[in-house]
């Protein structure tokens, strides 16, 4: 719970510095800054999914079995995610944005942050509450990986929407079928060192590459670079990663040979491990503050194209923007009910809606989200409100475990 409240209270902490920050700077140095602080959050964006990537397991020999969770799981992501878009468009929103489709793509591309549930912290809170042994730890365990995956792949379309239909594009659909195929050909097979220091190595190395990438391709057309996001790679590289402790896939017979475990290039001392995490996960949210645009807007129009835009919403004050961070919390938690519809023939409804609130805690990936909307420049009330959402999420973490306690009670 301390690790929740730690996590909220840094995201506001760097949301309350990107307000002030840029007017203490000239324009030259927080852009400078801004670009900097871009890295770092990419880089930690990319070092925690790599962490999703090793949580990521799944039995080869009987792949029919998670058709039903990923559905689910892709359910429970998209109900959030067309709800919470719908209420930025149609209750934020003047009416004249309603039938605007730049509005549109820009809320639906803002509205991805509250599908992901944060598999990290989820996990980390069922665990300390006592139920990693539970039928509804395991079945989320796979479902919050499912549906933060769903997500990394519903990033192309929204691509699509923003850019347009690109060859370029077209090459990145490609480049991730390919990597998809490689994360479960090779699901942690490759025997190399995965302590943090090691994982923060190869975060840095994606960075790299794909900023590397964008940069290349943009010399040859400005307007659309081949740009991938560092959550998918990232994501693939955790799953091909062997790390000690998972269970072993069929191409890696000696998973638990000791000397493997006693190598020290593998940083397998779980409290430096777990420190380490935390601190580059409680730096992400700091970045992610930081990252965030000025609060409110001006109704104008964008001369370029015509169109409205989310950034250009009416200033609103700061009840307003309560009412709707509050309204726009339940309906991405009221999205996340769907398991609890589902799997009546392997738990009680009790259990089931226990999942469903297990799917509830948002994290960084969601932040990460938001941290891409942002490179496509939607900003205003909308973002405002997106991230505000997710800090209240954080913080109610812990009351979601005490419900879920409470609900399987009188099982275990």
């Amino acid at each position: 719970m301390k690790k929740v409240l730690l996590f909220s209270l840094l995201l506001i902490g760097g949301l309350v510095a990107s307000q002030f920050l840029p007017g203490m700077m000239s324009k030259a140095a927080w852009g400078h800054a801004s670009h900097w602080v871009h890295l770092a959050t990419i880089t930690a964006l990319a070092f925690i999914m790599i962490h999703v990537g090793f949580e990521f397991d799944i039995d080869k020999s009987k792949p029919g079995q998670y058709g039903v969770d990923w559905v689910v799981a892709c359910t429970a992501a998209t109900f959030p995610w067309i709800l919470c878009s719908a209420y930025f468009i149609f209750v934020m929103a003047p009416r004249e944005f309603w039938g605007d489709w730049t509005a549109w793509k820009e809320s639906l591309l803002a509205g991805v942050f509250s599908a992901p549930t944060s598999a990290g912290v989820l996990f980390s809170m069922l665990a300390a509450a006592g139920l990693g042994a539970t039928w509804l730890f395991k079945k989320a365990r796979v479902l919050a990986i499912f549906d933060d995956l769903f997500v990394v792949l519903l990033m192309i379309p929204m691509k699509m929407m923003i850019l347009g239909f690109k060859w370029q594009l077209a090459v990145i659909v490609l480049m991730m079928g390919f990597q998809l195929w490689l994360a479960y050909r090779f699901l942690h097979v490759l025997k190399v060192p995965t302590g943090w220091r090691w994982v923060v190595g190869y975060a840095v190395g994606i960075v790299v590459a794909t900023e590397g990438l964008r940069y290349l391709t943009s010399l040859i057309n400005a307007q659309v670079p081949i740009q991938i996001e560092v959550l998918l790679p990232a994501f693939v590289l955790g799953c091909v990663l062997a790390r000690p402790g998972h269970t072993p896939s069929e191409h890696y017979e000696d998973f638990d040979d000791p000397d493997l475990d006693l190598d020290p290039s593998h940083g397998h001392d779980d409290s430096t491990e777990a420190r380490a995490a935390t601190f580059i996960s409680a730096a992400f949210m700091v970045l992610v503050g930081l990252s965030m645009p000025m609060i409110g807007g001006v109704a104008t129009k964008v001369a370029d194209d015509g169109g409205d835009h989310l950034s250009e919403l009416p200033t609103m004050g700061w009840g307003m923007i309560a009412l709707h961070v509050i309204a726009v919390t339940v309906l991405s938690n009221l999205g996340k009910m769907v398991p609890a519809m589902c799997y009546r023939r392997e738990a009680p409804v009790n259990e089931r809606i226990a999942l469903a609130v297990g799917m509830w805690p948002r994290g960084e990936v969601g932040a990460g989200v938001l941290v891409i909307a942002l490179g496509y420049d939607i900003t205003g009330p909308v973002v405002t409100v997106a991230l505000l959402s997710l800090i209240v999420n954080l913080v109610l973490t812990g009351g979601f475990i005490v419900v879920i306690k409470r609900l399987i009670g009188t099982r275990h």
